[in-house]
């Protein structure tokens, strides 16, 4: 690895994050046969394969992986050298990467535009997906920081800054006969539930409480975003459950109502985590104190009567 070259690392880094040879050349403003050149004499330099292709998709191999890993720690230091330098000249530039699960996504961009406004330099990446291919992004060390709900037990190691509370309710349309109403959760059971996909902390928290007080869940569409999720309430297909967070910008007088069901809501809350041992660039370290001191501001809770 002596013999390779920070613009190898850069390359092969882009590859791997974006599994694409022609999103890296558009990434880093270069020509495919460029790219390509770059990538080979880092194999060569490794002397073992870091991908597989099949077809048109690209596959990292396990070594692949590991290199990938080590070319963004190696990235970190560049850009952590560049933000010191840039510091030094009264500047604040560099790269800051943001994952989130997608319920945060109804307050992250606000706090990032806030943020932004303070240093509207920087290069910006937010990346809103489920908590699936969030711990997936974790474990290949591909942003920053990451908002997380429910911790897993069997992760890596992870930093783990709680941040805000993350209450999950039930919701339905507003002339639902159980609106205005206390509803136990053996008369929720009887209604048809709009799902989250598998895998989603929502999902396994809703089949939790059921599956304490014996019940199951009268499933009859599974969805993978809190709007659709919305809209198919609105429709009055059924009842949710959602993060109080995705009913931010809705209205009292609007479609939807918050249900009063026993066991809701389930408290549960958001943390900002990224792997132990990592070494964050600065200006990642400045956003993390941001959300800490100011994050809670861009963040409004109000139950929809």
């Amino acid at each position: 690895m002596r013999h390779a070259t920070l613009r190898q690392i850069q390359v092969f880094e882009s590859v791997a994050r974006n599994l694409s040879f022609t999103r890296a050349a558009e990434e880093l403003h270069l020509t495919q046969p460029t790219v390509s050149a770059q990538v080979k004499s880092l194999v060569e330099a490794v002397d073992m394969p870091l991908y597989e292709q099949i077809g048109r998709n690209i596959y990292l191999t396990e070594v692949g992986e590991q290199v990938a890993c080590s070319c963004r720690e190696v990235l970190n230091h560049f850009s952590n050298l560049e933000i010191m330098l840039d510091d030094f000249r009264g500047m604040k530039r560099g790269q800051l990467r943001v994952a989130v699960m997608s319920t945060a996504k109804y307050f992250m961009p606000i706090a990032l535009g806030k943020f932004c406004k303070k240093y509207p330099d920087i290069d910006l990446d937010l990346t809103i997906s489920n908590r699936e291919a969030l711990l997936k992004r974790i474990d290949r060390n591909m942003d920053d920081l990451y908002i997380l709900g429910q911790i897993p037990p069997s992760s890596q190691d992870l930093e783990v800054h709680p941040f805000v509370p993350n209450p999950l309710v039930i919701i339905a349309n507003r002339s639902h006969p159980l609106a205005g109403k206390k509803v136990t959760l053996k008369r929720l059971a009887k209604e048809p539930f709009i799902m989250r996909e598998e895998g989603s902390g929502i999902r396994m928290a809703v089949e939790k409480v059921f599956a304490e007080k014996g019940l199951k869940v009268n499933e009859r569409l599974t969805l993978q975003t809190n709007e659709a999720i919305k809209h198919c309430v609105v429709g009055e297909l059924g009842v949710a459950c959602v993060s109080r967070h995705a009913l931010y910008l809705e209205k009292n007088e609007g479609p939807i109502v918050e249900l009063d069901v026993e066991g809701f809501p389930i408290e549960k809350e958001w943390n900002i985590v990224y792997p132990a041992g990592k070494e964050l660039s600065l200006l990642a370290e400045e956003f993390l104190d941001f959300l800490k001191e100011e994050g809670t501001n861009y963040i409004q809770l109000e139950e929809l009567h």
